[in-house]
């Protein structure tokens, strides 16, 4: 499968780990050789040779020792293996995170974050049994026998060939219940990441649920949807018993072969004790790898299913980081950011957009300039393409065609890093993290000094709601701003823009769903916080576009009007009939 091939990639690619896995297990392979042939050289030579303890006395230690060697590296494969299986976790883990971050929230709007989570906790988390258990006794299982059949095929053809002809039984019968299980543990990980979606949206809309007395109904299809778990797995655990059981039975007929065989010619005197002792010892050893190794294969299994949900995920963010991320140079890199001196120009040129997987584009045509310290106001209805037009100046996305230009350089040249430092983001939704105020206004400059932090939240009226709490401060917010109102957590994403005072300021009408008096309030903030900055507004109130230099309307992913709000309203076009539409509502 795909997956084992990728899987066991990233399991070579941890070097030294992986080679000490294998040594340790072709260790124990020899030991386990060298410890059988001990045991029957001193019954052989007790029982048969009747020699006393003091002729075995050094066997007898040799043998102890190989036991304890045998133990020792025992040990040090599992805890070998373990490590790498921590270290691949990891880094699964942290390439899903980066996956995630290159490819931009325009992507991450595309899946569910209950699948997100899922694939981060819980899948790579199934991944352990595979790297810790699985790949060590797939060394085991393949370096084992053919060590054995070595040993075995000189002093007895017979039992070699008895062995050679078994073992492949073992192997076919996990090849045949391969794709069951796969399938099987498949539905398992789906009906997983269902009860793991199903939980976290119902924990989400608590609120929603509770006020519209819709709590039993969510209790009972969540109960379904744990019951379809429950059963899932049930089926998986049902088909691992049955399997083991098989090829517990294979290991032991076959086992059972061997000593038959060893037993009639040993009565007939066609093999002698010490060789058929020492090969009757070695046969449960020789099966043993390839019967653990097929309880291993159903344990990572589990992980192998979520495997290809974490693989699709880093191909999708990879595809997607292609068409978002600014720190891909088209050209060669600005050496240096000095050019990029504030106040900052905007140009757009014939720039055009469109998401993969769709065949119609999103932005065409968009040609527009934003001058030296204007505001730039952009309306436009519904899905006509004001948010991946402004994630597009943020650098969320990049162009399918044209090109974007501050002060006259390519921004798909300007490193992504340092184009942020140039950017404020004033969205209409801020996310307030679970910690501190200090902390969630001082992320958008972590080095300004306590001053500017308590400056910027004066300017923000951030320093209302600080007074009606008496840790100041250090009050600390709930997850995605719980214990703050809308217009509260408004103010923070507003004192984050005041403490960064970054040259460009990005907003997505900020004050679109507060009270009358708030808004008024607010409005007076954010036109100071316009002041002297270069300014994209995608606009839903009318003050905003009166306070407005120049108007974008944007209709189907294409600019119809650009101009001066006054000139724009005398032209009676598409920006007359809006705000038009806006009065009557």
């Amino acid at each position: 499968m795909r997956e084992f091939k990728r899987l066991f990639k990233w399991a070579r690619s941890e070097g030294w780990g992986i080679a000490l896995v294998v040594s340790t297990g072709m260790g124990i392979g020899l030991l386990t050789v060298l410890q059988a042939y001990l045991i029957a050289q001193i019954v052989n030579a007790a029982f048969m040779q009747h020699q006393g303890w003091a002729d075995l006395d050094r066997p007898m230690v040799l043998l102890l020792g190989v036991m304890g060697a045998r133990a020792g590296a025992v040990w040090s494969n599992e805890v070998a293996a373990q490590r790498v299986a921590v270290r691949i976790k990891a880094r699964l883990r942290r390439a899903l995170l980066e996956a995630m971050l290159r490819a931009g929230p325009a992507y991450l709007k595309t899946r569910r974050i209950g699948d997100l989570i899922a694939a981060a906790m819980q899948g790579v988390e199934s991944l352990e049994p595979f790297f810790a258990h699985y790949v060590p006794q797939a060394v085991l299982a393949a370096g084992v026998p053919l060590l054995v059949l070595a040993v075995v095929f000189p002093l007895d053809w017979l039992t070699g060939l008895v062995f050679l002809v078994t073992a492949p039984l073992i192997p076919l019968f996990m090849m045949l219940i391969g794709r069951m299980a796969e399938r099987l543990t498949r539905r398992q990980w789906q009906a997983l990441q269902r009860l793991s979606e199903y939980i976290l949206d119902t924990l989400q809309g608590l609120v929603s649920l509770k006020a519209m007395g819709r709590v039993r109904e969510r209790e009972t299809h969540l109960g379904r949807v744990a019951d379809a778990y429950y059963t899932t797995t049930l089926t998986v655990l049902r088909m691992t018993f049955l399997s083991a059981l098989a090829m517990e039975l294979i290991s032991t007929l076959s086992t059972a072969l061997v000593a038959v065989e060893i037993g009639l010619r040993l009565l007939y005197g066609r093999l002698d004790f010490l060789h058929g002792f020492f090969i009757l010892l070695i046969a449960p050893e020789f099966y043993l790898p390839l019967r653990m190794l097929g309880q291993r294969f159903h344990a990572a299994m589990s992980g192998v299913s979520a495997a290809q949900t974490i693989f699709t995920l880093l191909d999708e963010a990879e595809t997607a980081s292609a068409w978002s991320r600014v720190s891909l140079m088209e050209e060669k890199p600005v050496q240096s950011i000095v050019s990029l001196a504030p106040p900052l120009r905007i140009r757009f040129e014939d720039v055009a957009f469109t998401y993969p997987g769709r065949p119609d584009m999103t932005l065409q045509d968009i040609t527009f300039e934003i001058q030296r310290g204007q505001k730039v106001a952009l309306i436009g209805p519904s899905g006509a393409g004001k948010t991946t037009l402004a994630y597009l100046l943020l650098g969320f996305l990049q162009p399918s065609g044209g090109r974007i230009l501050v002060n006259d350089h390519p921004l798909a040249q300007i490193p992504f890093e340092e184009w942020r430092k140039f950017i404020a983001w004033v969205p209409q939704n801020p996310y307030v993290f679970h910690a501190n105020l200090a902390w969630n206004v001082r992320m958008a400059c972590p080095e300004a000094p306590e001053e500017a932090l308590r400056v910027a939240g004066r300017r923000a009226f951030l320093d209302e709601v600080l007074a009606h709490h008496p840790r100041a401060w250090d009050m600390v917010v709930g997850e995605q701003g719980g214990g703050l109102s809308g217009g509260e957590a408004q103010r923070v994403a507003l004192a984050r823009a005041f403490l960064k005072d970054a040259p460009l300021l990005v907003m997505d009408e900020p004050t679109a769903h507060l009270d009358p008096d708030l808004e008024v309030r607010l409005e007076r903030v954010i036109r100071t916080l316009l002041e002297g900055r270069t300014s994209l507004i995608i606009a839903h109130r009318l003050t905003t576009i009166q306070n407005a230099d120049w108007v974008l309307v944007l209709e189907d992913g294409r600019i119809v009007e650009q101009g001066p709000p006054a000139d724009l309203l005398a032209r009676k076009g598409a920006f007359y009939t809006h705000l038009a539409q806006w009065r009557a509502l």
